[in-house]
């Protein structure tokens, strides 16, 4: 599925800011306005000359807008300003390969997981086996994420750099400036298929986490929620949300050992 990236503004703007009940106002607008990365394939990404936002979150939050018989509308937004847009009322809902955590559900609530994955590292290939090999190595990771929020509670002692995108990372790898990039996998197996030299790489068989994707809405949002909840139950019971597995990840070696589940 893909959207124009443009048109999410002036619908936004017409339809003014986000108040009390979200539910009420999105049904009496017509549209839901959700927030989505457009660099962190195949979750999202924009495609320069069409100007179009695809990928995996994108699909789910069209379920969801269809669930609720409205419009999706989506503005595209850097993953250190999820929380922020959220909060500041710009967007209904964010659906940016978002981690659950204890964190962040102190501030925004999330609704059931829709794509569970662990935090891996792309390195030149046999250099890596065991986490200990990275425990000085120089890492780069995008800021304001969880992944670098775990680099640095589970290797304190590696150089962490940061960046504002994932390519940004794989810049850096692909100059010899840093030792590896991380990030959760399916994101690292869509970056690295397009690095240019990419059969010196591999995505080292090591992980420091396991995460949750959720859709966050603001606190409180209760009806909100269980709409998004009820709907993403929906698209597993008829089969719907294996289908947006399969359409983004068939050419990559990840396979879907989870389910959508209260």
């Amino acid at each position: 599925m893909k959207y124009n990236s443009l048109v999410f503004s002036a619908l936004f703007l017409a339809a003014g800011v986000v108040h009390a009940d979200a539910l009420d106002d999105i049904k009496k607008k017509g549209t839901l306005l959700v927030g989505v990365s457009y660099e962190s394939p195949p979750f999202g990404q924009l495609d320069p000359k069409s100007r179009t936002v695809s990928g995996y979150d994108i699909d789910f939050a069209d379920g969801i807008a269809k669930k609720l018989g409205v419009k999706l509308v989506i503005k595209p937004i850097a993953l250190a300003d999820r929380l922020s847009v959220l909060q500041s009322q710009q967007v209904d809902m964010v659906a940016a390969t978002f981690t659950k955590n204890v964190e962040r559900e102190r501030q925004v609530d999330f609704s059931f997981g829709y794509f569970i994955t662990g935090q891996k590292f792309v390195v030149k290939k046999g250099r890596v086996s065991n986490v200990d090999q990275l425990t000085q190595a120089t890492i780069a990771a995008v800021k304001g994420t969880t992944s670098e929020k775990q680099l640095r509670k589970e290797l304190p002692h590696a150089k962490v750099v940061v960046v504002d995108t994932e390519p940004d990372m794989f810049k850096l790898l692909g100059e010899g400036k840093v030792d590896a990039v991380t990030n959760d996998e399916p994101n690292l197996a869509a970056l690295l298929a397009k690095m240019p030299g990419k059969e010196q790489y591999e995505i080292a068989p090591v992980s420091i986490s396991f995460d949750a994707y959720g859709i966050a809405v603001r606190k409180g949002e209760k009806r909100l929620l269980k709409e998004i909840n009820d709907g993403l139950i929906d698209m597993e019971k008829n089969g719907e949300a294996t289908k947006i597995f399969n359409r983004w990840f068939n050419t990559m070696p990840i396979y879907r050992t989870f389910k959508i589940i209260p």
